[in-house]
């Protein structure tokens, strides 16, 4: 069996491993306030999101951040998306960790189930609702490489989807780029699976013990635990928290240990594995272990120091349920140990609209005074889930081939940004009240059809239209349209050109 990863081995110090500030954002989702927990600074998403609605729960809460949630509406925004948008430092890594709990905000039984997006990568469907009858909240967090000014993180209704998406909370952390580097962010993101502290019994470690706030859940029950107390580690690769080195899980004899870890069976794809190790420096023996995933050597003869150190794969293909086994070398006087580890699926990234195009619908989303509201993250990816009205195309660069936005009740005007949407071959903006005048689109040169029919608009028709050879399709009645109709159209036999009935104020050009 041959697979596409590697593993490695790295005890060196990066950084030295401080309590410092989160740098980022801590949002509390349908909070109208900030607030202080647990000395973190949280925000309302005031700002950062202009959909939904803000409700409070009812029901009692662990945390004070899950007292409130946003919600969006389900009805007719079936595969629509509502984004948070977040600055952030672009090149820069983040963690993003969304939380939910449900607290029967919506009336039904069961929290519902829909999608999580983030910039234009689908990142995982939301089912809560295993956790939320234990009466827990439940997350997701993934790692993500800033590509703009901002990030958007999307909640999406899906064909399962039976009452309104809700969020709690937001987090978006700026990482050290040190952090997981041998994964190329450019093309993957991390989307997290389980991260563990073995042998421990105690309660989730966190900020400010991690630096970053990653979670590192315990893992101990039902286990072969120790707890020391006599480690040096602080600052191997991947930063973990010097907190848990103090428990481990070992077997006393020089025998194999097997994990099943993560503990829920895996889908068919490839994963990001690190597992850490640290010995106990009053009494470091040369302990010396083979590790092996599912049968297969993961790394050979580690020798474990009490400086700690770090075993690693950045790609390496799981699925089902997965053994750990920790078998010692020949001549081991003692059993092995581990002491944490962390797995995430590597996400390939969905890819990016066209900057161009971007910038161009933003424009044009300001000049109408009430733009669709799910117009927001990326406009065209993931696929299923493009903008209202927005249809796109293309491979590697993914571009806007058709707007449609009849009977949308859009008011404002059509910003002459339209223009720059290159590979156009339709714009549909009719039954609206689009006001102003009718921009230069000679730039549009594959464009077929043009309906502006039924709004306000003013102004004289543009000469340049007759300059796109590729329009066969014109309607302009029903507007304020006034001056000449412009000869180059009429002289067009191919071309359906329609400016009656209304704009009383145009004319015919003199024969």
């Amino acid at each position: 069996m041959s697979f596409f990863c590697f593993s490695f081995l790295l005890s060196l110090f990066i950084f030295p491993s401080a309590s410092q500030s989160l740098r980022g954002v801590l949002i509390d989702c349908g909070a109208v306030v900030d607030s202080v927990v647990n000395e973190q600074n949280w925000v309302s998403d005031y700002g950062y999101v202009s959909a939904g609605k803000p409700k409070n729960l009812t029901v009692d809460v662990l945390d004070y951040t899950l007292s409130t949630v946003r919600t969006f509406p389900l009805k007719n925004n079936v595969f629509k998306k509502f984004c948070y948008e977040v600055p952030v430092y672009r090149g820069g890594k983040y963690l993003v960790r969304t939380t939910y709990f449900y607290g029967g905000v919506n009336g039904n039984l069961n929290p519902p189930v829909f999608d999580q997006i983030v910039d234009g990568t689908f990142w995982s469907p939301v089912n809560t609702t295993e956790d939320y009858w234990k009466g827990m909240s439940s997350y997701y967090e993934g790692i993500f490489k800033a590509v703009g000014k901002t990030m958007s993180v999307c909640l999406a209704a899906n064909s399962l989807t039976d009452s309104d998406p809700f969020i709690s909370a937001l987090e978006l952390v700026l990482v050290s780029d040190s952090l997981y580097n041998s994964t190329d962010f450019n093309i993957y993101g991390l989307t997290l699976i389980t991260r563990s502290s073995f042998g421990n019994n105690g309660s989730i470690i966190k900020y400010p013990d991690d630096e970053f706030d990653r979670y590192w859940e315990p893992y101990g029950q039902h286990s072969p635990a120790e707890s020391f107390s006599h480690v040096s580690v602080s600052g191997i690769w991947n930063h973990p928290p010097a907190k848990v080195f103090r428990t481990r899980l070992t077997v006393p004899k020089p025998e194999a240990m097997e994990l099943l870890w993560p503990p829920a069976p895996l889908p068919n794809a490839t994963y990001y594995i690190a597992l850490y190790f640290a010995d106990d420096q009053n009494s470091f023996s040369g302990r010396a272990f083979n590790i092996s995933i599912n049968d297969i050597v993961f790394y050979p003869n580690l020798n474990v120091a009490p400086a700690g150190m770090v075993v690693f794969a950045s790609q390496w293909p799981l699925s089902g349920i997965t053994k750990i086994t920790l078998t010692p070398v020949i001549g081991s006087s003692v059993g092995p140990l581990i002491n944490a580890g962390e797995v995430f699926e590597v996400l390939p990234l969905g890819g990016k609209t066209h900057t161009r195009d971007v910038i161009a619908l933003e424009k044009l989303k300001e000049s109408f005074k009430n733009p669709p509201p799910d117009w927001h993250g990326d406009p065209c990816l993931p696929p299923q889930y493009q903008w209202t009205g927005v249809t796109c195309a293309g491979g590697s660069r993914i571009r806007v081939t058709s707007l449609n936005l009849t009977s949308m009740g859009l008011s404002g005007s059509i910003s002459p940004s339209i223009a720059r949407l290159t590979a156009l071959n339709h714009i549909w903006l009719a039954d609206n009240n689009l006001t102003g005048s009718i921009p230069d689109l000679s730039s549009l040169s594959i464009l077929e059809t043009l309906h502006l029919e039924d709004n306000q608009l003013s102004g004289e028709i543009p000469h340049s239209l007759g300059n796109i050879m590729s329009l066969n399709e014109i309607f302009l009645q029903n507007n304020n349209l006034s001056g000449q109709i412009p000869s180059s159209l009429l002289g067009k036999p191919t071309l359906n050109l329609r400016t009656t009935p209304g704009n009383p104020l145009l004319s015919q050009p003199p024969k």
